[in-house]
């Protein structure tokens, strides 16, 4: 390394990411993947270079070993807080890649069904959200992804209520149409037993004002650290300064199952009503 090296920031990051396979095994370890097996499996990766790569994180500090069993001995490899840290690094990298190399370099709010986006999205139909995510909700308090007392749950994710776009962006407009719809439709999910949930990159203030302003009945949660979109690689765009979701409804039973999804949402109110359907059925 060169002498100016040691005061950069980018270079120190670049020596703890180090290569291609310490990036996937955080990818990994961010969907909830977080035993030895489970890595090899989904990385592809040979168990000695595995064992080095968990080796030189945990010494990092960006993953710690918990132990999950005595006989034999096995480990969980959780995200630190410096692990942490770096998920909104990854979901810019997911961003880049999407926009750049799989994309024709526009901002765009939304995909085509030929896209990769689309790919990822509609490959989460029956995998299970990661234990223990949680999300700030716009009352303070950290919340589920899933009611626990509901017997499906509706995700709808969202670019931003009240965002000024500049010039427009496909896709990014409706978001409050969006919300009022299902505020409306409100009390037809609850009869069905299902609970909604809208989640967006803003900040929690920002929702709790417009929850207020709009009277929304059902919790808003904030994705501003992105450990959402780094869990489930959800598609993201940048606008008006800042990583946003890109429009879509997951469908999710009791037991943290990903039965629908949705995407892309074109038409909104084709959409709530459709999410309903299909969360009633589920429950």
């Amino acid at each position: 390394m060169h002498n100016a090296d040691e005061t950069c920031g980018i270079a120190q990051a670049a020596l703890v990411l180090g290569d291609w396979w310490n990036v996937l095994v955080l990818r990994e370890v961010a969907r909830g993947h977080v035993r030895f097996d489970e890595l090899a499996a989904e990385i592809g990766l040979s168990r000695k270079v595995l064992t080095e790569r968990l080796g030189r994180l945990v010494a990092h500090g960006v993953l710690h070993r918990s132990l999950y069993q005595r006989r034999p001995v096995r480990y969980e490899y959780l995200l630190t807080d410096a692990g942490a840290a770096l998920l909104p690094l990854l979901v810019a990298m997911q961003d880049w890649g999407d926009r750049w190399v799989l994309g024709d370099g526009s901002v765009t709010a939304t995909a085509t069904e030929d896209s990769a986006e689309h790919a990822r999205v509609h490959a989460l139909v029956g995998t299970r959200l990661p234990d223990g995510l949680e999300l700030p909700g716009a009352r303070g308090a950290d919340l589920p992804l899933v009611s626990p007392d509901a017997a499906a749950t509706v995700l709808f994710t969202y670019p931003g209520t009240g965002v000024d776009w500049g010039e427009p962006i496909p896709g990014a407009a409706g978001c409050t149409l969006e919300n009022r719809l299902f505020r409306d439709a409100w009390p037809d999910f609850r009869r069905a037993g299902v609970d909604v949930r809208g989640i967006s990159t803003q900040l929690p203030y920002e929702q709790a004002e417009f929850g207020s302003a709009e009277q929304v009945p059902y919790d808003l949660l904030s994705d501003a650290r992105h450990h959402l979109a780094a869990a489930l690689r959800l598609p993201t765009f940048r606008g008006a300064g800042r990583l946003r979701h890109k429009r879509l409804i997951l469908v999710v039973d009791a037991e943290r199952i990903v039965r629908h999804t949705l995407f892309p949402v074109v038409d909104i109110p084709h959409a709530v009503a459709q999410s309903l359907s299909l969360a009633t059925e589920s429950a």
